[in-house]
């Protein structure tokens, strides 16, 4: 895909991007996790980064628009992501009922590097909420503009997402003294599991009100 250089395209994709990334997510809480156990965070970044931009460009080639026009699809989408954060949050809020620290966490987390590719893949794919944001909406941002000026768009979504999975994997390692202690883990996943419940009952209300 060849284009030309678009600083306005690029802000565009950057600020919509960032602005989509930074809401906290299953993908991110994940990410967070990870960097605070410190491990394999290399892996867990690279991989959330090419995801990503796998599928913007595939959003921004042109499926958000045949995705936007079957509404069985959405729908669809809509109810599996709604139901995979719940089981998401479900999962968070056991944890939050547990007495965790960073050392006890680290220790029933996986391990090996295949172990933790198979989960940052489960966590980034099996989440439908995921498409909704790349595909759906970047997508839909993307193929609004002129064909010449998408690659600049979509290297202002990929320099977002890159920024961010690596600033929350390797700086979220600042935060390891904070959790040392049990309270600390169980603030972390008790948010979680609301947060990953809201975004739920959004989904579910926005689509079949």
């Amino acid at each position: 895909m060849t284009g030309i250089i678009s600083p306005r395209a690029y802000v565009t994709g950057l600020v919509l991007g960032g602005s989509l990334i930074i809401a906290i997510g299953a993908q991110n809480a994940f990410v967070l996790r990870q960097g605070l156990l410190r491990v394999h965070v290399a892996l867990v970044v690279v991989v959330c980064v090419l995801i990503d931009m796998a599928l913007t460009t595939v959003g921004v080639d042109g499926l958000s628009e045949s995705l936007g026009r079957n509404r069985l699809a959405l729908d669809a989408l809509a109810l599996g992501g709604a139901c995979f954060l719940g089981w998401y949050g479900l999962a968070a809020a056991r944890r939050a009922c547990s007495r965790q620290t960073l050392s006890t966490a680290s220790a029933g987390a996986a391990r090996s590097a295949r172990g933790v590719l198979l989960q940052t893949l489960a966590v980034s794919l099996l989440n439908p909420h995921v498409y909704l944001d790349t595909v759906l909406l970047i997508g839909s941002v993307g193929v609004q503009q002129p064909a010449s000026l998408r690659p600049a768009f979509l290297a202002g979504v990929w320099t977002a997402s890159a920024g961010w999975f690596a600033s929350l994997g390797f700086g979220s390692r600042l935060l390891a003294p904070v959790f040392a202690r049990p309270f600390a883990w169980r603030f972390l996943d008790a948010l979680v599991a609301l947060v990953m419940w809201s975004i739920a009952s959004t989904l579910l209300w926005t689509t079949f009100r």
